[in-house]
């Protein structure tokens, strides 16, 4: 049994307030794709992890990685799981949430477990507040930490480019380094005529992580800039707390061939969003 973990990228992300335990509070349009982990699992008495693909290595020395952790919340059974890591990893767009997202899903159907999304999104809840929504992998809205989720506007025919310079950017440095006020949470149309028009009201919004980011991690300026030369680039913006960044285009043809104008050295992925019109991701997706 194969189940896709797809990035998931935040178009914007406002942090909205703070909560009294520390927890910053936000609020985010998340969608998924184009790129993104798999999650292969067979029956076996004794549960077991095998990290193989281009950022396996990277999680080799996390012996307890969620998505272990993910399979133990749902029953205390047996399988043989391999991970087959494209993202990379410390990224800003998921890969971990999505890789635990994805042993729920699949270890629901493998056992039998006759959990719906709902109970699964409850149940990841205590694991980290980005799993919930990866739980679907399908446009949404976040707020709360994470564990508030409403339906996402309609969203047009549209192209995603997501680059990263390869550089880990650790999610609570950013949160220490952000500076300024909070910003209120967002008010989106029920849908968008086309990407111009979605990205015209995106460019309004912001990420309020990304200069903290900016701060830790220069290369991401060079990501940016990059984003905005290629041809039909509508918005180039930094996703979740860094330090993958995104363009948005028109079709994902545009997307996929602005992906092979990226610097070697770079991971690249361009294409349509999951779950708008993409039935599965192809084993060999994740990275140009």
């Amino acid at each position: 049994m194969l189940e896709d973990a797809p990035a998931k990228v935040n178009l914007y992300l406002h942090v909205t307030g703070r909560r009294a335990d520390g927890y910053h509070l936000l609020d985010s349009l998340a969608v998924f794709g184009p790129a993104a982990d798999s999650l292969h699992a067979e029956p076996a008495q004794e549960l077991s992890l095998v990290l193989d693909g281009p950022f396996g290595e990277a999680l080799a020395a996390e012996p307890d990685n969620l998505v272990l952790r993910a399979a133990r919340a749902l029953a205390p059974r047996g399988a043989a799981l391999r991970l087959t890591k494209r993202l990379p990893v410390a990224s800003g767009i998921g890969g971990g949430s999505a890789d635990a997202a994805a042993a729920l899903r699949l270890l629901n159907r493998l056992w039998g477990a006759g959990r719906d999304e709902s109970a699964l999104a409850a149940l990841a809840a205590p694991l980290g507040a980005d799993i919930p929504v990866c739980i679907a992998s399908r446009p949404a809205l976040m707020q709360g930490i994470g564990e508030v989720i409403r339906p996402a506007p309609r969203l047009p025919e549209c192209g995603l480019l997501l680059v990263n310079p390869g550089v880990p950017v650790a999610t609570p440095a950013v949160f220490r380094a952000r500076q300024g006020e909070f910003t209120p949470p967002a008010t989106l149309p029920e849908s968008w005529p086309d990407a111009a028009a979605m990205a015209a009201d995106l460019r309004r919004l912001t990420n309020d992580l990304e200069s903290a980011a900016l701060s830790l991690c220069p290369a991401i300026a060079e990501v940016l800039a990059a984003l905005r030369a290629q041809p039909g680039c509508l918005l180039a913006r930094m996703s979740g707390s860094g330090a993958t960044c995104f363009g948005l285009f028109a079709t994902p043809a545009g997307a996929a061939a602005a992906a092979r104008a990226m610097p070697t050295g770079w991971w690249a992925s361009g294409g349509g969003l999951y779950g708008a019109g993409v039935p599965s991701l192809h084993p060999d997706t994740g990275g140009v």
